[in-house]
C-alpha cells in the first residue's frame, strides 16, 4: 500500500520541486552579475540534484578526488578547459546523481526535451540533446561539446548510447573521444552501480520507469570517480576502448562498496 502510494506523492513532488528550484535560479540569475552566473547555474543544479535524490531515497556512496570530500567533481582543469566525464549508464537515476555530484552539461537523447516538467528542467541547465539515429545531429553534439570545453564548461557522456542493465559496460561511442581528441580536453572516467537491480532502465516507457522507481522506497547506489586518463598519442579508437576498460573497473570497484 505505502509502495502504491509513493509514486503519486513523488510525482507531484518532483513537479513542485522543478518547479520551485527554476524559480529560484531565475530570480539568484537576475540578481547575480553577469560574471557570476555561470557559478549560480552550477549552484542550483547542485541543488536539484541533491533534492531529487532524497526525493527518491537514493543513497549514494561516491569514492574518488573531489566526491569523497562531499564536493562536486568541477567541470574545469587547471589549463582553463572543460573535461569531459564519461559513465556507465543504467537508469534514469543516473542523471540526479551526475547532477549532484559532478560540474557539467548533460549529453542527452533527444526525445528528452520534448518530456513534460524533465524537457523544460534539461533545456534550461544547457542539456545537449543527441538523436542518435541522425548523423548530423551527431556531429552537431560533437561541435557543441567542444566549444562547451573551450569555454572550461565541463561535459557529461554516457558513451554506451543507451542503458543497459547489470555491470558490464558494453562499447563505447565515439562522439566524446572524438571532442576530447580535438580539444586536448581531460578525459574523466566514472563507474556507477545499484543495489537493487530494478534500477536498472531497459526496455520499457520512459514513465514506466519512473513509475517503477518511484515505488521503490529506498535505492542505494555506489559512484567510484577514477583518475584523468591520458589520451595523448591515442587514436579516438584506442580512447574509446581505454576509456571502457577504466570504466569498467571503476564499475566493478562499485559494485565492492555496496557489499
Amino acid at each position: 500500500m505505502l509502495e502504491k502510494a509513493l509514486f503519486p506523492a513523488r510525482t507531484l513532488a518532483f513537479t513542485g520541486l522543478t518547479f520551485t528550484l527554476y524559480g529560484m535560479l531565475e530570480l539568484d540569475t537576475a540578481a547575480s552579475p553577469k560574471s557570476e552566473r555561470e557559478a549560480v547555474l552550477y549552484k542550483w543544479i547542485q541543488r536539484y540534484g541533491k533534492g531529487l535524490l532524497s526525493l527518491y531515497g537514493v543513497d549514494v556512496k561516491a569514492r574518488g578526488p573531489y566526491v569523497e570530500e562531499g564536493k562536486r567533481y568541477p567541470g574545469t582543469s587547471a589549463s582553463g578547459k572543460g573535461r569531459i566525464f564519461v559513465m556507465n549508464h543504467r537508469s534514469g537515476l543516473d542523471i540526479p546523481i551526475t547532477l549532484a555530484f559532478v560540474e557539467a552539461t548533460i549529453v542527452s537523447r533527444a526525445d528528452l526535451s520534448a518530456w513534460p516538467v524533465i524537457g523544460v528542467a534539461a533545456k534550461r541547465v544547457g542539456t545537449l540533446f543527441v538523436d542518435r539515429s541522425s548523423r548530423n545531429s551527431g556531429a552537431a553534439v560533437i561541435n557543441a561539446m567542444c566549444e562547451a570545453v573551450e569555454r572550461g564548461r565541463g561535459v557529461m557522456v554516457y558513451p554506451e548510447g543507451t542503458t543497459f542493465a547489470g555491470d558490464e559496460v558494453r562499447p563505447f561511442r565515439a562522439g566524446a573521444f572524438s571532442a576530447a581528441e580535438k580539444t586536448g580536453a581531460e578525459v574523466i572516467p566514472i563507474g556507477l552501480a545499484y543495489a537493487e537491480g530494478g534500477a536498472a532502465f531497459v526496455d520499457e516507457p520512459m514513465m514506466e520507469h519512473m513509475k517503477r522507481v518511484s515505488m521503490t522506497p529506498k535505492t542505494r547506489a555506489a559512484l567510484v570517480v577514477g583518475e584523468p586518463i591520458d589520451t595523448r598519442g591515442m587514436s579516438v579508437a584506442e580512447m574509446q576502448e581505454k576509456a571502457r576498460q577504466v570504466v569498467q573497473g571503476l564499475v566493478n570497484d562499485a559494485r565492492k562498496a555496496l557489499e
